[in-house]
């Protein structure tokens, strides 16, 4: 092999990566081949002739554009892709394309320093033999944010930001006279002020905040908030801005509306809820006449109808639009936000606690204004005819859950109405007024329920994780929520509301006098698209292991079809929580968008978020858009929503990400002082390095790592989702029961450590 002079041998694979770092840090340049022997120092002949036989193979691989005999570029066209940037603490960083395709390993040393999240411009590296795909960074296009949560260190003249999860290459480096007053292991948040060059690695900061001492409740949970970039305050202005609505309702606004204050109406929700958005009506309607007979009578009591009564089911929200004015600086804060967050102790809000809590809430015994979907059902809860209406209501009582489902049980003895005597099962009801009407309504909702999964809604019914917290944010019990008919009640009849406000708008309305379709209006739908066919594929050879059978191929209702038998079949087994997880992760996310692809999950044509406008910026939009178009307006921007639709879909996202760090959190938490105990549990995740493990009787999941597995080398079966031993063939599968001690409760990393308590 021929070499440079004065310089070391070159072989094949040196001269590939000179000739490959060249054309990638010079993308839009065509270089001939002089040039390029003159900008790597190549002076022998076969040098040269080896790096012209390697730029053709480059352009026979696409990776480089042959522009002339003895010139070549790089093939943007191929080659040069933006995205996002993925940093992991462990080094693996990769690029995941904005296209939606494959993401692509990206090593530290062409990384550019990017920071998790930042939107980066790479080009693809040529492959090397026996090596994965790899990009570099050659521009980054934009910080996924300019703030940093961590812990400080303060040394004599100057101090340092630690972050959580090692996120950035190096701590966040801050001048002394920028510490904002703060000390060695306070939390702070820091603004970046310079981030990292070639020139200098440093990532240099100020502190806007000082949050207090690490492990204090309120501090930890305003961290978390921080370290997503979410808020954990509101601006004295907005709030300001709140406390000048005028709550009252005037004679003359109720006059525009449709008058439901007469009519039985009540909230259910949880029982520590504040803000009450969305309410339920109920009154019967005379009977439907019967064929060559006259009309009937209207049942004297609620559920006597003989099976062929109509119900009128009002759905009504609350009319957060009326008070928040699009471009007030209310609603300038509202889309920041874009959705309230739930932390585990605590809510923030979308909306000042003025409106949300107070002039918006559908409080009990006060007149409030509402958007309301009024439904025309007949005894089996088809509907009849139904229509959407500003109105004004005034609830009768506020029910929790709790109290609904007493209600609920058949073995439930109704309260007299009036009376002091509470049913001894029923501790929580105060009186029987209301209980009829909860009754039909759970009637109605049982056939909604029936009826969606019969048209192959898929049925996924998640439990969820919470804590009780005692008054310090400490946590004392651990359980799963698990849904129940009163749940179900409050959820079959949102769903309806959202499935037929969207029909109301995004269904093709009849054909024109010249014979064309309208065009549908500009809508915010609530879309949820088909299943990953490769991971169905692979649900499919999974779940046949166990015995069961799947479609993967078929009509969209015949594979959900399919997918509630396999639900229903595994219900009970060993392997149902194993089967529940592998399914979910076929499933792809609902999101926003003005583009209906419909939603598969629930099976519906048109779907959008209407009832909760108190905490989904995207129900406010539906309720404006809804406005403008009953008062004659034209199609609104479809450009200006689907931008609003996209942040509030990453908005959702951030705050579930927030929301899963809070029971994290509270979950090390609550086993910190449970080290050395031991517990029964099942393996919920397999890993790489190790399997996750979750405790039967409080449901909290630590990990038992590889390091502890010491009785065998272990390979990770990603297909099988399973470990196998290569010595004594020992597997760990998700779902084996497994018994636990608890090793470690590392708060500052939110991570709980298990080891095998029997081998």
């Amino acid at each position: 092999m021929s070499k440079k002079k004065g310089g070391k041998r070159l072989n094949k694979r040196m001269l590939q990566e000179m000739l490959q770092t060249l054309f990638q840090q010079n993308p839009n340049e065509t270089f001939s081949f002089k040039q390029i022997f003159k900008a790597l120092k190549l002076d022998t002949h076969p040098t040269k002739m080896l790096a012209i036989d390697l730029m053709e193979e480059m352009a026979w691989d696409d990776y480089l554009s042959k522009v002339s005999d003895n010139s070549y570029r790089l093939n943007l066209k191929t080659q040069v892709q933006e995205g996002t940037f993925i940093r992991k603490a462990n080094g693996k960083n990769s690029f995941q394309p904005d296209d939606g395709g494959t993401p692509v390993f990206v090593s530290e040393r062409n990384s550019l320093f990017a920071m998790n999240g930042d939107r980066v411009k790479v080009t693809y590296m040529a492959r090397r033999e026996k090596h994965i795909k790899e990009a570099m960074v050659v521009e980054i296009l934009s910080h996924k944010r300019d703030q940093a949560v961590g812990k400080l260190k303060v040394e004599k003249d100057y101090a340092f930001l630690i972050t959580e999860g090692n996120i950035f290459v190096h701590d966040i480096f801050i001048p002394k006279k920028k510490l904002k007053g703060g000390k060695t292991g306070d939390k702070a948040v820091v603004k970046i002020t310079q981030w990292p060059s070639k020139e200098s690695k440093n990532i240099v900061g100020e502190v806007i905040d000082v949050l207090g001492k690490e492990g204090d409740n309120n501090v930890e949970m305003h961290a978390i908030l921080a370290q997503y970039g979410l808020p954990y305050k509101y601006p004295h202005n907005v709030e300001e801005a709140a406390e000048k609505i005028e709550p009252g309702i005037t004679p003359e606004e109720i006059a525009r509306r449709e008058d439901f204050r007469d009519v039985f109406t009540c909230t259910i929700d949880p029982k520590d809820a504040k803000d009450f958005d969305d309410a339920l009506s109920i009154r019967s309607l005379p009977l439907t006449p019967s064929k060559g007979k006259g009309n009937s009578k209207a049942p004297s009591l609620l559920g006597e109808g003989g099976g062929r009564g109509l119900w009128e089911v009002g759905v009504h929200i609350a009319d957060v639009s009326h008070y928040v004015k699009e471009g007030s600086v209310i609603d300038k804060e509202a889309v920041k936000r874009a959705t309230s967050v739930y932390l585990v102790d605590r809510t923030i809000p979308m909306l000042p606690e003025r409106l949300c809590n107070f002039i918006c809430s559908l409080r009990p015994d006060e007149e409030k204004l509402c958007y309301s979907v009024i439904f025309v059902l007949d005894e089996e809860a088809n509907v009849k005819d139904y229509h959407i209406a500003h109105t004004v209501i005034k609830s009768n009582r506020r029910y929790a859950y709790e109290e609904v489902q007493e209600i609920l049980k058949p073995t439930h003895k109704p309260s007299q109405k009036g009376g002091e005597q509470r049913a001894a099962e029923a501790p929580l009801l105060l009186e029987g007024k209301g209980e009829a009407e909860l009754r039909t309504l759970d009637k109605l909702a049982k056939c909604l329920r029936e009826r969606r999964f019969k048209g192959g809604a898929v049925k996924f019914d998640r439990e969820e994780l919470h804590f009780d917290i005692d008054e310090t944010g400490k946590p004392v019990r651990a359980y799963f929520k698990k849904s129940n008919d009163a749940t179900q009640l409050i959820e079959e009849f949102m769903l309806l509301a959202n499935k037929y406000v969207a029909e109301s708008i995004g269904k093709a309305k009849k054909p024109k006098a010249n014979g064309q379709q309208s065009k549908a209006k500009t809508m915010v739908y609530r879309i949820h698209d088909q299943p990953d066919p490769t991971k169905l594929e692979a649900l499919r050879e999974f779940v046949v292991k166990f015995g069961y059978k799947m479609k993967t191929a078929g009509t969209k209702g015949a594979i959900s079809k399919s997918l509630n038998a396999l639900m229903d079949g595994c219900q009970g087994k060993k392997e149902q929580k194993l089967i529940e997880t592998v399914a979910l992760r076929a499933m792809m996310k609902a999101k926003y968008s003005t583009h209906n692809i419909g939603h598969y999950g629930l099976a519906f044509e048109y779907y959008t978020h209407f009832t909760s406008p108190i905490r989904r910026y995207p129900d406010m939009m539906v309720h404006r858009l809804l406005t403008k178009y009953q008062d004659g307006a034209r199609s609104a921007n479809q450009e200006k929503y689907e931008e609003l639709c996209e942040h509030c879909s990453d908005m959702e996202q951030t705050a579930q990400q927030a929301e899963r760090d809070s029971i994290k959190y509270k979950m090390v938490e609550f086993m910190a002082d449970k080290i050395g105990n031991e517990y029964d549990a099942h393996i919920s995740g397999i890993q790489s390095y190790g399997i996750y493990c979750e405790v039967d009787e409080n449901h909290c999941e630590g990990m038992v790592s590889m390091h502890d597995l010491d009785d065998d080398y272990y390979d990770f079966d990603e297909r099988n989702y399973c470990l196998v031993g290569r010595r004594h063939h020992n597997k760990y599968q998700l779902g084996d029961p497994v018994r636990v001690k608890v090793a470690r409760a590392n708060l500052e990393k939110r991570q709980l450590d298990f080891v095998l308590a029997d081998k």
